[in-house]
């Protein structure tokens, strides 16, 4: 999730695979699955205490990050205060992953749109967070990390974007178990990764935008990344902002697109699906149906369970009266479809009301999903036996 774009968030091919969605309309919350789980916040406002990402090792040791960090013993959540995090829009965590209790990394971005702007790197031992040291940049390159993900503790990625004197575009780095090495992709100028998703040592994913436009999807075959082309419906923005896998043949990647040119909103919800040959868009419903100007609604990531339970999640902006609450979808192998959730916050409590932007779902089918809500609280939902 792009900090940027969130703050923007107030700022035609069909697969063969699924079958249509009918039109889904706005209706009250009805009874969920989801609980909301009871969290602290490192600080109260205006400290920002937004979730972006989730990961577990088990259903007793689970790390949620953003500009705040929490951990889940099995029993309650716990605050504790992230190396360089100041909670202030200008640092956060993006990305997560728990490989154990003693062994858990995350990547982000510091000073944004300040002096010293940068990517960072941080590791917990089981004791205590620290910054780790990342690959070396010169004094005028500015990288900045959103994604992270890992197939072993010594086959781990991370994706972003850098800034390099004219030029603005990808950067992939690898952990192979004793360092940081990076990668500047200057075949796409302008192409922002926001996810990363490995499944072997040559299979790795990576999705985002260019310039916000067009979605771009890339790969990496245990040699080179390469572009992989990707569907964009519509005239306006489309974004990809979310990447999970099932197989080598089965990833799912989300966002949102823009019907028409020169217009922001209404935004709709984007599902791209990889049947292992080539991408396609997959139908998928919105609050207020398909055509509503009142609504706008956006993915902002995606986590699969198998082939037949897939999980999205993002937030839908009211904008008639500026509520904003969270939006999550079921895939069951067929179609997609709304499911109902709680809302931490009813409306009205302030314009940011409730974001879902992290997820997670642990082997035996306990999920959770993070994010924010109310005046930049952390928000957890848990669903069991998903």
């Amino acid at each position: 999730m792009r900090r940027f774009l969130l703050l923007a968030g107030l700022i035609s091919a069909l697969s063969a695979v699924p079958q249509a969605v009918p039109a889904q309309t706005a209706e009250t919350k009805a009874s969920s699955i989801f609980s909301v789980v009871p969290t602290p916040n490192v600080g109260v406002y205006p400290r920002s205490n937004d979730l972006n990402a989730v990961s577990a090792s088990s259903g007793s040791d689970i790390w949620a990050v953003g500009e705040s960090g929490l951990h889940f013993d099995g029993i309650e959540w716990k605050a504790t205060a992230l190396p360089g995090i100041a909670g202030d829009l200008t640092s956060a965590l993006t990305g997560v992953v728990d490989l154990a209790p003693n062994n858990v990394w995350g990547v982000g971005y510091i000073n944004l749109d300040e002096v010293g702007t940068n990517q960072i790197i941080e590791h917990f031992d089981g004791i205590s967070w620290s910054v780790s040291p990342g690959p070396k940049f010169g004094s005028r390159e500015a990288p900045l990390l959103y994604g992270l993900s890992a197939t072993s503790p010594s086959d781990m990625w991370a994706v972003g974007d850098i800034s390099v004197s004219d030029f603005a575009g990808p950067v992939v780095e690898h952990y192979d178990g004793t360092a940081w090495t990076a990668s500047i992709l200057g075949t796409c100028s302008l192409c922002f990764p926001d996810a990363v998703s490995a499944i072997a040592t040559d299979d790795v994913w990576a999705v985002g935008s260019i310039e916000s436009t067009s979605t771009f999807t890339m790969h990496f075959n245990g040699t080179e990344w390469f572009l992989v082309p990707s569907p964009s419906p519509g005239a306006g923005e489309n974004v990809l902002f979310g990447l999970a896998t099932v197989d080598a043949s089965n990833v799912w990647a989300v966002g949102f697109y823009v019907k028409e040119f020169n217009e922001g909103r209404p935004q709709f919800t984007l599902i791209e699906h990889w049947d292992g040959t080539s991408w396609q868009v997959v139908p998928s419903p919105n609050v207020g149906g398909d055509n509503s100007q009142d609504f706008s609604n956006q993915l902002r990531g995606v986590v699969a369970v198998s082939a037949n339970d897939v999980w999205a999640f993002g937030d839908t902006d009211n904008l008639v009266n500026g509520s904003e609450t969270n939006l999550v979808l079921h895939w069951n192998g067929t179609q997609w479809t709304i499911v109902p959730t709680p809302d931490p916050y009813p409306f009205p409590h302030g314009i940011y009301e409730d974001l879902i932007l992290g997820g997670t779902v642990i082997p035996e089918g306990n999920l959770w999903l993070v994010g924010t809500a109310h005046l930049s609280d952390s928000v957890v939902l848990n669903a069991l036996g998903q």
